[in-house]
């Protein structure tokens, strides 16, 4: 049998006995919360769940290196989609698709009732990562995407889980529900954000997901908040040369932003991030430019001072049109709140990775890796750490997600496998390479063995997902009301062309 109780978290449960941290406008301690009480793998309730992963494991691996093949870009992943969709409804699942008006998102549900049990999938690739699985730099096609944040992996074990779910509720007779969610461009392009205002999570108890990584970690963590966007100038074209006096350069109203975002950091908190690149720059050098545009994204851990660094950019933007007798316009692009982290589900993906271990590599994969790791820099983690399952202590992302914005409406919690090799970082080329081989496959079916066996523990134990409701509501504060950082812009579906 297992046993629940409610027990203070463990020591390193988070960065110190008396740690803070603050989400938003919530300021969050450590929680008393539901512990399972694991002594053996036979005494996990879902052991079951197991061969139905297994046998759905081939499929995963076939699905994950078709889309990895694919490396379709942000609300372009027509193929991908479809893939995912085709075998979800192969295994008995009703699909909707093209919901929140993104043609490749899609809900498949399987089963009737409660609990509502949400999996996000994933699927896009990164503009300008092709590569080989091979251990050197060596793209399929120059300039090309590639799947350098392991989407291919998490969307093929994402819906191998999720339909090894269905079937063990099918033939057990457990009433609830399953529900996959294909999710598009989280890659700058906020997909998830669009599901969540359309109210598509409103019905659900739980989401869980995961992230493909260098090493295995289900540890609490939250990101930054994250919005987005471009700034266009419009200027006076003109010979630079013969008449540049009647010309107004929409390129200096660009460069005279970037000065004055530039002068801003140094009088914005710390764990500010503000990054750009000019997507337009002009024609050719004796033409007063135009046209020319800037790309801006701004991150900080609470979503509201996120917002108003946001502002005060955009406040440069107008400034600097101002001064260089241009025009401005700006498009706002994307905007995440950060994760808001449960740890009561958090505890019990901890204790089920625990019992499941972590990864083996046999000589071909060690190989792989020493080469992989011959390309990088830095302090690196040992090879053999894929074995490992990280301690559970609470930790702060720089990144972003649009996952944040579902954690924010629905008790919501994720993990990291092994995908990588120890030391690789994301949207690397190192990283697509990996998980184009076997050692992105084994960490891939680890995955899909925890979201089956948390799932199916979280359809057995009400008390648990009471237990993170009720967390989920303390973090939140009573006054929380939602409201998507993009504003009410419909998806920029053509963001990546």
């Amino acid at each position: 049998m297992i046993s629940c109780k409610m027990i203070a978290p463990r020591g390193e449960a988070l960065q110190g006995a008396d740690a803070i941290f603050r989400i938003g406008s919530t300021l969050l301690r450590p929680f008393a919360i539901a512990v399972l009480v694991l002594s053996s793998w036979t005494a996990i309730a879902d052991q079951d769940v197991l061969p139905y992963v297994k046998a759905r494991a081939d499929t995963g691996v076939e699905m994950a290196d078709e889309i990895w093949s694919l490396a379709e870009l942000g609300y372009q992943e027509q193929k991908s989609s479809a893939l995912l969709q085709r075998y979800l409804r192969e295994e008995g699942f009703s699909v909707a698709s093209g919901v929140a008006g993104i043609p490749t998102a899609f809900v498949a549900s399987h089963g009737s009732g409660e609990p509502v049990i949400g999996i996000l999938a994933e699927f896009d690739a990164l503009p300008g990562l092709s590569q080989a699985a091979v251990a050197r730099r060596q793209p399929l096609l120059e300039d090309a995407p590639g799947h350098a944040c392991g989407h291919h992996l998490f969307g093929a074990a994402s819906v191998a889980a999720g339909a090894a779910v269905a079937a063990w509720l099918a033939d057990t007779g457990r009433r609830g529900t399953i529900r996959i969610y294909g999710t598009p461009a989280e890659e700058g392009g906020s997909g998830k954000v669009y599901l969540t205002r359309a109210g598509l999570f409103d019905d659900v108890d739980v989401v869980l997901h995961w992230h493909p990584r260098d090493s295995n970690d289900a540890s609490p963590y939250t990101t930054t908040a994250n919005k987005s966007g471009r700034f266009t100038f419009h200027g006076i074209a003109a010979h630079a040369a013969g008449a540049p006096e009647r010309g107004r350069s929409a390129l200096d109203g660009v460069e005279a932003m970037n000065f004055m975002v530039n002068l801003m950091r140094e009088h914005v908190p710390q764990e500010t991030r503000i990054h750009y690149v000019i997507t337009d720059g002009g024609a050719a050098p004796n033409i007063v430019p135009e046209k020319a545009q800037v790309y801006y994204y701004v991150r900080h851990p609470n979503a509201e001072t996120a917002v108003a660094i946001f502002e005060r950019v955009v406040s440069a933007a107008e400034a600097g049109a101002l001064g260089t007798g241009t025009r401005m316009d700006y498009e706002v692009m994307h905007g995440n709140y950060p994760l808001l982290p449960n740890d009561v589900l958090g505890r019990l993906m901890d204790e089920n990775l625990r019992v499941l271990g972590g990864i083996a590599y046999d000589s071909d994969e060690q190989r792989f890796a020493e080469e992989i790791r011959s390309s990088l820099s830095g302090d690196m983690p040992p090879i053999e750490s894929v074995a490992q399952v990280q301690p559970f202590v609470f930790r702060q992302n720089m990144g972003s997600t649009d996952v944040g914005d579902v954690s924010w409406n629905v008790p919501t919690a994720g993990f990291g496998t092994a995908t990588w090799v120890p030391g690789t970082p994301a949207h690397s080329w190192q990283a697509v390479a990996a998980g184009g081989t076997s050692i992105g496959h084994k960490g891939m079916l680890l995955a899909a063995r925890l979201l089956a066996v948390t799932a199916a523990d979280l359809y057995q134990m009400p008390e648990l997902l009471a237990a993170a409701r009720d967390e989920f509501e303390a973090r939140r504060g009573a006054d929380f009301h939602y409201q998507a950082l993009l504003g009410d812009r419909d998806p920029p579906l053509n963001y990546r062309q």
